[in-house]
């Protein structure tokens, strides 16, 4: 009989999966926040988006809520707030139209068939683009250019099939990014733009450069300068996966558009050619560019986040700006090797993009706004632009809730919108501005609602951080029961769920599905081990090379250091984890955040392996098994540098190289594991293939291990399909229900 028996679905894991999640916002007519949130549907296995507007700002509770069309691929509120551009794509079960729409309150100022002319719209957070320029009459966005643009094209089979690298996991179809840009002329007599008012361009480089470069992220700074991120092809050929990686070849470039004259009447879908300049150095990995204006709106400076090329995928952020009157390039907020006693800023950790609009006034002081890592909590920073001055406006006291924060929007003057949470509190939305005399006060806009039941079972969980004293800055976040940790007998099993990556971090912000698990009556421990971020740029260079020792150690020293605290107990433990998380697991066990996956696995694989008596039991999502052989994967060079190799586009796998990865992945330890293992496994993942899975697999049950495996059709690297992830939660406890009480042997 199967080890894995299905024992029904969860009350709370339904509940908690399906809370609006808030994901983005901006502002309409003025002040108005605007919050868009995301709602996963069980029942239907869909997720869908709804959107709240908060029209009394601060000074009211009213709010409506709109369900959004599944058509609208992206939306953009222009400056002044009265207009809207909507990406749609309309299917009809055949064959899908793409339009591009501009509105002025409730009239459609222009739209414009674009099916024709390009595939794809582009929406990731990597080359999309969505800006009005200044004078709102013109709107870049970016899209995937048609292979033969033109119908008239020779029998030339060749274009079709020739090779052309993608952008890696997440976005096989994502090849030739291409800004377009939309211009229509406004009727004066208020009516709908006619075609022969309107243009559509794709723009390229008018001068060649030593490799491709595909641009993306473009933002209007006049009506005729653009600024956008360029990603470079490698020597090789080869366009390195972007997501989840801080460290791709890619740069800022000021393009300079045609004269409106010169383009007027140009047939639609034509490519023109601009001039372009670098602005930043080949060795500096730069994205997402934001332009500040003054009262008068002109542009006067730029601003960019930078990170190296090479070396780990994510590391300490800089904040880099430009002045758009002299040219000067300078580091507003540089890299972080460590965090002082005197101050114990420990450098910048935000997402990959800065908000579309990240600016706050303050009398005379303008702010960006972030919200980024600090230790195992995530805060909203103001940073000055001028001095790179940084504030944490909140920062955790002593008795506060472990809240992490998220940024969303700002209106570019004295109002931003946030959300916040806490290991076992969902999500709340709130508005922040400044009062008549500049302080910063707080407004709760939206609080999520729950059942009675769901509450009242929240109420008995509590989270700590715990210091791993042995091991610094290693630290864990804790989750546990209240009654069931006092009550006599044996403690409640610990889930030990070290985050992928390697770098990056578990926060304090509310997680569902593990928020499920403690529910289940199971403690909790979410470890940040060395070389994950927010503590410091030292603490990831020293896990370069040593992947699969130090971070395995530091996971079993948080094992040992809550046994010691008697939070756990030995013969007590079990392991979840996913990518490098797995890794850890496989010489241990863990699950993982979204932004964190690659290679939990692995961590998990090496734990088990290293200790094959501490974990009674292991699941293990999408894992890194053997770092040498992951040549497939659409980052290839993750391996050379985790484990002390340098990668370039000529490298190779000898014999020696592979030698030393071999013997720092699961794989060398498999004869070593005693605790059953449960793999989930992502039939398209492209960042830890499926033959990695597939391979422990049969290497378990060669050796006649408890091993089972789920395979999980169309899933990729996250598995995070609405279905796939309840399957891969109740599989996990199901897991943990069955073999998790008893010691491996």
């Amino acid at each position: 009989m199967s080890l894995l028996q299905h024992t029904g679905p969860s009350t709370f894991y339904t509940e908690l999966a399906e809370l609006p999640l808030p994901v983005s916002a901006d502002f309409v007519g003025g002040d108005v926040p605007r919050v868009t949130y995301t709602v996963r549907d069980l029942e239907r296995n869909i997720t869908r988006s709804l959107t709240k507007t908060f029209s009394g700002g601060f000074s009211s509770d009213h709010q409506t809520t709109s369900h959004d069309s599944s058509e609208i691929k992206a939306f953009r509120t222009s400056p002044s707030k009265s207009r809207q551009a909507v990406l749609r794509e309309v299917s009809n079960g055949t064959s899908t139209k793409r339009f591009v729409e501009i509105w002025a309150g409730l009239q459609m100022e222009a739209s414009l068939d674009v099916t024709k002319y390009h595939d794809a719209f582009h929406t990731d957070d990597f080359t999309s683009s969505l800006s009005f320029s200044p004078s709102e009459t013109s709107l870049l966005y970016t899209a995937e250019a048609n292979i033969i643009g033109d119908d008239n094209a020779s029998d030339d089979p060749y274009p079709k099939f020739r090779y052309t690298p993608h952008f890696g996991e997440l976005s096989r179809g994502k090849k030739r990014s291409t800004i377009f840009l939309f211009r229509w002329t406004r009727s004066t007599a208020f009516t709908k733009a006619t075609k022969q008012d309107m243009l559509l361009i794709a723009l390229s480089l008018a001068q060649p450069t030593q490799t491709p470069v595909l641009f993306g992220q473009a933002t209007f700074a006049t009506e005729d300068i653009i600024y956008a991120s360029g990603h470079e092809h490698t020597k090789d050929g080869r366009l390195l996966g972007v997501k989840w990686c801080f460290n791709r070849p890619m740069g800022i470039w000021e393009i300079k558009l045609l004269e409106s004259a010169t383009v007027q009447g140009t047939p639609f879908g034509t490519k023109i050619s601009c001039n372009a300049l670098k602005l930043t150095p080949s060795e500096r990995s730069c994205r997402s560019p934001r332009v500040l204006y003054d009262k008068n709106q002109t542009p006067t400076k730029l601003f960019w986040f930078s990170n190296p090329v090479g070396g780990p995928h994510a590391s300490c952020v800089s904040l880099e700006s430009r002045d758009l009157t002299t040219g000067i390039n300078k580091v507003l907020v540089d890299t972080v090797m460590e965090p002082t006693s005197e101050n114990d800023f420990p450098g910048l950790y935000p997402n990959y993009n800065m908000p579309s609009s990240p600016f706050l006034r303050r009398g005379d002081h303008t702010y960006i706004v972030l919200h980024s890592l600090w230790r195992s909590r995530s805060t909203i920073l103001f940073i000055d632009i001028e001095s790179g001055a940084i504030s944490d406006v909140t920062k955790l006291r002593d008795g506060e809730p472990l809240h992490s924060w998220d940024l969303h929007a700002t209106d570019d003057k004295t109002q931003f919108i946030c959300s916040r949470s806490t290991p076992t509190t969902p999500y709340e939305v709130l508005l922040g501005y400044f009062d008549e005399h500049d302080n910063l006060d707080w407004k709760v806009l939206d609080k999520t609602m729950m059942s009675f039941a769901t509450e009242s079972a929240l109420r008995d969980l509590t989270a700590s951080i715990i210091p791993i004293g042995a091991r610094p800055p290693t630290e864990t976040i804790v989750i546990q029961s209240k009654k069931a940790s006092t009550r006599p007998g044996p403690k409640p099993i610990c889930v030990n769920i070290p985050h992928g990556g390697p770098h990056a971090s578990t926060t304090t912000s509310f997680y569902p599905a593990t928020v499920a698990l403690a529910l289940e009556g199971y403690t909790i421990s979410l470890p940040n081990y060395t070389g994950s971020m927010g503590f410091g740029e030292k603490y990831i260079q020293k896990l370069l090379g040593n992947c699969g020792t130090m971070d395995v150690q530091d996971v079993v020293e948080s094992v040992n250091e809550l046994i010691r605290r008697g939070i756990s107990e030995h013969g007590r433990q079990v392991v979840h984890g996913g990518s490098h998380g797995g890794f850890l697991a496989a010489h241990r066990k863990t699950p993982f955040r979204k932004q964190q996956l690659f290679f939990t696995l692995t961590l998990t694989y090496t734990v088990i392996g290293q200790y094959p008596t501490l974990f009674n039991a292991a699941v293990m999502r999408n894992p890194v098994t053997s770092v040498g052989e992951l040549t497939a994967s659409d980052i290839p060079d993750w391996a050379y540098g985790e484990f002390g190799f340098q990668f370039t586009p000529d490298s190779l796998m000898t014999p020696a190289t592979f030698q030393k990865m071999f013997e720092a992945s699961p794989i060398a330890h498999v004869d070593n594991v005693r605790a059953p293992v449960l793999l989930l496994i992502g039939e398209d993942d492209l960042r830890a293939v499926p033959a990695q899975g597939l391979r422990f697999y049969h290497a378990l049950k060669g050796r006649e291990r408890r091993v089972e495996m789920l395979w999980f059709k169309g899933e990729t690297h996250s598995i995070d399909g609405v279905e796939a992830a309840r399957v891969s939660w109740e599989a996990g406890r199901d897991w943990f229900k069955n073999l998790g009480q008893n010691p491996a042997d």
